[in-house]
C-alpha cells in the first residue's frame, strides 16, 4: 500500500464537503489550491472562496495562483511532493500540472459521465427532466471531463427536487465516492473505463441570462424543470408586465396544475393567496419569487403588497 500525499484543488462549497471528508478519513493533504480572492457584491469587498475559508480554518497549506502555468507556482507545487492530486469544481489544468504527481490527477464530476460534461451538470440534469444522476471520478487528460473513469455512483432525482437540494445530496455521494477512489488508488487496484463518444451525449452548458429565461410557450413540465433546475442559483427569470409597468422577476419555487383552460399563454392570474401563470397544458403556480430591489419572498407576502390586473402577463 502506497501512502498518499494529496494536493486538493477546488473552489466552491461543493468542493469543501469533499475536502472535509478526505481530512476526516485521515488522508494526508499536503496542499490546497483554490481561486484567487476577488471583490464581490455591491461593496466590492474581497471575498475568499469557500475552499480557502476551510483551508485557513484547518491550517492547510494554501496556494492561490492566478496563472497555473507560472513557473513560480509550478515550483511551489512540485515542492509539496504530492503523489496524487484531486480536483473538484476548479478549472481546466495545464498538462504541466495534471501530469506532475506519480499517481496522477483525478477529478470528481457531478454527473454520470460521459453525459453532462461541462460547467453546470447538476442544473442541466434537472432542467432536462432526468430521473437519475450521480458522480464520476476520472483521471484528467487534455480535454474537459473526458478522461478514463475510475468510479461512477448513481442516485435518483425526485420529482420536485431543486438544484440546491440535489447539490447537497451529490456532495455527500461525491464524498463517499472520492474516499472509495482513494482506497482503490492506494491499494493499486484501479481499473479504469474509457469514456465512449456518442452523438447522444448531453452537455452541461455554462448558464447565462439567455438560457435561464423562462419561455412560457413551453410545456408545464419543461417550465417547472427549468425553475427547479435553477433554484436557488442563479434562478429562472422572466418579465411581468401590468398597467405600463415592467418587472424583471426571479422565480424560485413553483408547482404544476394540469388543466384545460382558455387563458392567454403567459397570463398572470392572481387572487389574494395564489399567483399562477397560464401555459399550454395548464398553469404554473408560483410559490416563491423575487421582485427587483426586494428580497426573495413567498407569493402570499407579495400579494399582500401588490395587485395584478386581469391584463397582467408574463413573458
Amino acid at each position: 500500500m502506497e501512502k498518499l500525499r494529496i494536493v486538493f484543488m477546488g473552489t466552491p462549497e461543493f468542493a469543501v464537503g469533499i475536502l472535509d471528508t478526505i481530512i476526516k478519513n485521515k488522508y494526508e493533504v499536503v496542499g490546497v489550491i483554490t481561486a484567487a480572492d476577488k471583490p464581490a457584491g455591491r461593496g466590492q469587498k474581497i471575498k475568499f472562496s469557500a475552499v480557502k475559508e476551510y483551508a485557513l480554518a484547518n491550517d492547510l497549506k494554501l496556494l492561490q495562483p492566478t496563472n497555473l502555468k507560472d513557473e513560480t507556482f509550478l515550483t511551489e507545487l512540485k515542492a509539496l511532493q504530492a503523489n496524487l492530486q484531486i480536483v473538484v469544481a476548479f478549472r481546466m489544468l495545464p498538462k504541466a500540472v495534471w501530469e506532475m504527481p506519480k499517481l496522477g490527477t483525478f477529478n470528481l464530476h457531478a454527473s454520470l459521465l460521459p453525459n453532462y460534461r461541462g460547467a453546470a451538470p447538476i442544473n442541466w440534469a434537472i432542467i432536462n427532466g432526468e430521473t437519475k444522476t450521480g458522480v464520476t471520478t476520472f483521471f484528467i487528460d487534455e480535454k474537459i471531463d473526458t478522461g478514463a473513469m475510475i468510479m461512477s455512483t448513481e442516485m435518483a432525482i425526485s420529482t420536485n427536487e431543486n438544484a440546491g437540494q440535489l447539490h447537497d445530496e451529490l456532495m455527500d455521494l461525491g464524498s463517499e465516492t472520492v474516499v472509495k477512489t482513494l482506497n482503490l488508488i492506494e491499494n493499486n487496484i484501479v481499473k479504469t473505463i474509457v469514456q465512449k463518444e456518442d452523438a447522444e451525449i448531453k452537455t452541461a452548458y455554462k448558464l447565462n441570462k439567455e438560457n435561464c429565461k423562462i419561455d412560457w410557450t413551453k410545456s408545464a413540465f419543461d417550465i417547472h424543470n427549468l425553475i427547479r433546475g435553477l433554484s436557488p442559483y442563479p434562478a429562472a427569470w422572466c418579465y411581468f408586465y401590468d398597467s405600463n409597468q415592467e418587472w424583471n422577476v426571479k422565480i424560485y419555487g413553483a408547482q404544476i396544475q394540469y388543466e384545460n383552460h382558455e387563458a392567454q399563454i403567459g397570463q398572470i392570474i392572481a387572487t389574494k393567496k395564489e399567483l399562477k401563470i397560464a401555459v399550454q397544458d395548464g398553469f404554473i403556480q408560483i410559490l416563491s419569487l423575487q421582485f427587483p430591489g426586494k428580497k426573495k419572498m413567498l407569493v402570499s407576502e407579495l400579494l399582500n403588497g401588490i395587485q395584478f390586473s386581469s391584463n397582467a402577463i408574463a413573458r
